[in-house]
């Protein structure tokens, strides 16, 4: 399907969503249900609370849809998944709690440029479930930084800690991840 394509039926299925069409939002769901699944996993690690968080994500985007402003192919997924993490994060926040810790109560040994891991040859899947292991506040730190794409100081500003916590916990979880990676790879060759 060429760009032209895809933003034609983006801009069709939003019209109709506006209109108030029930098969148009149940064809957004189906669409975008798995992607969201996804971002939502990253910062939530139970599965019921992962369909309770994207359940409250798919009311707010269906009662603020009318606000989005179409911005070409991929905005409509974008801005459903700024909902989704916004949404995780305030799961945290309220029921959760972060638990992000300021100073260490164990030190992690640190993992050196040389033992850079291969990704390739890990699943995603088993990716996702080292992240989703991670404590919660490394979690969202990472998945911030790593998949949102924030700074360390938008990451201070949404979860109100320091920047220095910021950086801290995305340097442990990077440390954790990295072991959890290695040990995976030496089980591979193992087999």
């Amino acid at each position: 399907m060429s760009m032209l394509e895809k933003r034609d039926k983006e801009q069709e299925l939003l019209k109709r969503i506006l209109s108030g069409d029930i098969t148009a939002m149940k064809e957004f769901y189906n669409d975008y249900s798995g992607y969201l699944t996804a971002v939502c996993s990253r910062y939530i690690s139970d599965r019921d609370d992962v369909k309770d968080v994207l359940q409250e994500s798919f009311i707010k985007i269906f009662k603020s849809i009318a606000n989005f402003s179409y911005k070409g192919v991929g905005s409509l997924k974008a801005w459903s998944s700024r909902i989704v993490v916004n949404e995780s994060l305030k799961f945290l926040r309220e029921i959760e709690r972060l638990d992000i810790i300021d100073s260490p109560t164990w030190d992690l040994p640190e993992i050196s440029d040389e033992d850079e891991t291969d990704f390739e040859e890990i699943p995603a899947s088993a990716i996702l479930e080292m992240i989703q292991a991670l404590p919660p506040g490394y979690r969202t730190v990472f998945n911030l930084y790593v998949f949102e794409e924030k700074s360390h100081k938008e990451i201070a500003s949404i979860l109100n800690i320091t920047e220095n916590t910021s950086a801290s916990q995305l340097h442990r979880a990077k440390n954790i991840l990295a072991r959890q990676i290695n040990e995976y790879r030496s089980k591979l060759m193992k087999t």
